[in-house]
């Protein structure tokens, strides 16, 4: 029997540890999700106190409230992420050619981020749009809504060493300074992004 090849990971950022598990493609990450969670924290997957909000976000209940949690899954990996005493959002992205880029861009994205973003050489738009895109998502994951909540509402930029950061966000997602952001190449052809802010 052949062990499957060992996966990148976990990673630790601040009080947040990220899993990166292998799943299977058109499966749901929650039961995979539940018994990793379960196994850092204690009991069975099936008794761990998590339930989705109304809008779908999964949260952790009674002796666990002061965690967060959340995962991500695309294409036969599985993001999990828990840390204490935050609220946070995780998102995988595989980089694979987005031939509407500039479209989606000039449709979806904040106006700043447009300008920046089709001010770039092509090459370079390619790696930064999916930088963009995904943390994007899990800022708007960690606030509960998703991309329906818009794009556009939310606006990032690069700091003078290159790492993202949320310079505005509309007010419902509070002070844009107290948004932690992390990004990282979770594998070859994968990128990652986890957001958080304290409780």
């Amino acid at each position: 029997m052949t062990l499957p090849e060992p996966l990148p990971g976990p990673w630790r950022f601040g009080p947040v540890t990220v899993w990166c598990l292998p799943h299977v493609p058109g499966t749901r990450g929650e039961p995979q999700a539940r018994v990793l969670l379960a196994g850092h924290l204690g009991g069975l997957p099936e008794h761990l106190p998590l339930e989705r909000d109304a809008r779908g976000r999964p949260e952790l209940h009674g002796p666990l409230a002061h965690l967060g949690t959340g995962w991500s899954h695309s294409h036969g990996l599985l993001l999990v992420a828990l840390g204490d005493g935050v609220r946070l959002g995780v998102d995988l992205e595989p980089l694979r050619p987005r031939p509407r880029m500039r479209e989606i861009i000039e449709r979806f994205f904040h106006p700043a981020e447009v300008a920046w973003l089709l001010g770039l050489d092509e090459d370079i738009r390619g790696p930064w749009f999916f930088r963009v895109w995904c943390a994007k998502e899990a800022i708007l994951k960690a606030q509960g809504q998703g991309i329906s909540f818009g794009l556009h509402r939310l606006h990032l930029a690069p700091d003078a060493a290159g790492a993202l950061h949320l310079a505005w966000c509309d007010p419902e997602l509070g002070d844009a300074a107290r948004w932690h952001l992390h990004e990282w190449q979770a594998a070859a052809d994968f990128r990652a992004a986890l957001a958080f802010h304290a409780l």
